[in-house]
């Protein structure tokens, strides 16, 4: 039995690490790839360690293109919208920011009168919920199209914004509903007693008994919406409301790929969500968790 164990845990510890070398191995690449030139990048694409260590693309995307340096020779078919980068780190940052804050926002509200008010359509509003996910992004977007000009919200961030709330607050009602209904009503009933509101009972108590469960559902939103790349690149057509996905997806020319901008780019546009991970990591897991042991 012992010679079992052993040699299931020693399956398991290689399995874990192939499973860890297939999610860091693509990373350590991009990382590589970041710090070298184009020309030293391409001269030997089989050898992953750089030859040349250069900040020159993190220099070229922050100060929004190449100023007057020949590190690319292909300087000449750089796209027109590298150059809006910072505007576009910075949309990202107020478009993910916001719709986080709005859906969870309105996601809470959702679901804790699914998960406490005792109405017949609750549960037919749930289904409805899950199956409106159903439907693939792609088939919706001439229709939103259509209704955010209508609405004049093409072209603009709070067109971004209120696109992807409404995509993404169905994910935040079902992830918040569990969560909700796992928490003790007796709770709610001694706020009540005490003078409390419903809304007073779910703003002092509530909320903050589910905190591990809003900011595990905030960086899930967080996530989603910060590499969302079909609705900004449909809904806007103006640099200037441009995100970051929108940029690096632009970098793949008629004449030429810029591989090491590309990677640059991945690794900035990784900071938002590592930094509100680490930050939040405490919270997150405690979320998941007890989600996954209540539900």
């Amino acid at each position: 039995m012992r010679r079992r164990s052993t040699a299931a845990r020693i399956i398991l510890s290689a399995l874990n690490l192939l499973v860890i070398l297939g999610i860091v191995g693509p990373l350590v690449a991009v990382v590589f790839g970041s710090v070298q030139s184009e020309r030293a990048l391409l001269s030997d694409v089989l050898n992953p360690l750089p030859k040349e260590v250069t900040l020159s693309n993190f220099q070229i995307l922050l100060a929004g293109g190449p100023q007057g340096d020949r590190v690319f020779e292909q300087a000449s078919y750089f796209p027109a919208n590298l150059k809006f980068f910072p505007l576009a780190f910075a949309n990202s940052v107020v478009v993910a920011t916001s719709v986080t804050a709005l859906t969870l926002t309105l996601g809470a509200l959702a679901a804790y009168a699914v998960s406490r008010l005792p109405f017949r359509w609750t549960h037919a509003f749930m289904y409805a919920n899950l199956t409106s996910r159903m439907v693939p992004i792609i088939v919706l977007m001439v229709p939103l199209y259509v209704t955010l000009r209508q609405l004049g919200l093409l072209n603009s961030l709070p067109g971004i914004i209120l696109t992807e709330v409404g995509l993404l607050l169905p994910y935040a009602v079902w992830i918040l509903t569990s969560y909700f209904a796992a928490l003790p009503r007796e709770l709610e009933d001694a706020a009540r007693i005490d003078g409390c509101s419903r809304l007073g009972a779910f703003v002092r108590i509530v909320l903050p008994l589910s905190a591990p469960g809003l900011a595990a559902c905030g960086v899930i939103t967080f996530i989603l919406s910060w590499h969302e790349l079909l609705i900004p690149l449909v809904v806007s057509s103006r640099p200037e409301s441009m995100t970051v996905p929108v940029i690096l997806a632009g970098l793949v020319s008629d004449f030429y790929v810029f591989y090491t901008l590309m990677m640059a780019i991945s690794l900035l546009g990784l900071l938002p969500t590592v930094l509100l991970v680490m930050l939040l990591q405490r919270y997150v897991v405690r979320g998941l968790t007890s989600g996954a042991l209540k539900g």
